[in-house]
């Protein structure tokens, strides 16, 4: 009986999460800010240059060593359209996206699935790290995301 209770709690969780997420989403998309005329090296970013699929590489926890994605598991961010995507291993979330000059606020609220993946302590971390505000940087093909909570490199998916 309780294993019912349980997956029922946490189902109704989820779309509850999910409907306040979109609601946020909605709410903060037309406030996104970019400048189309900014280049690689300036202190704006566009959404152009942020925007489409990136693939975890390493993360960084404040106050920690980097560590490697874990062998076989994929963690790829998408962002675009005042919108954030990310696939956490066997998870996957989403919420709302905002650009303004080099800090780039992804949620602050992310709605995930949550089945039990390997790696789940590496994605509980990854989630963490990756919510709120960042400070963004795009070299060439590498987009990184400091914040006081650590920091994220991605590589940009061909």
């Amino acid at each position: 009986m309780a294993v019912g209770f349980d997956m029922h709690y946490s189902v109704t969780s989820f779309f509850v999460l999910a409907v306040a997420a979109l609601a946020t989403g909605c709410a903060s998309t037309a406030g996104s800010p970019t400048s189309p005329s900014a280049g690689s090296g300036s202190p704006t970013l566009t959404a152009e240059q942020v925007g489409g699929t990136w693939t975890l590489s390493s993360l960084q926890p404040a106050g920690q060593t980097e560590q490697a994605v874990p062998a076989g598991a994929t963690y790829e961010l998408t962002l675009g359209e005042g919108r954030v995507s990310t696939r956490a291993d066997c998870n996957v979330c989403n919420g709302a996206l905002v650009l303004s000059g080099q800090t780039v606020t992804i949620g602050p609220i992310l709605a995930c699935t949550r089945a039990a993946c390997a790696t789940m302590a590496f994605e509980t971390t990854y989630v963490a790290v990756l919510a709120g505000d960042s400070v963004a940087r795009v070299d060439g093909v590498t987009l990184t995301l400091t914040s006081s909570r650590g920091t994220l490199r991605f590589l940009q998916r061909r």
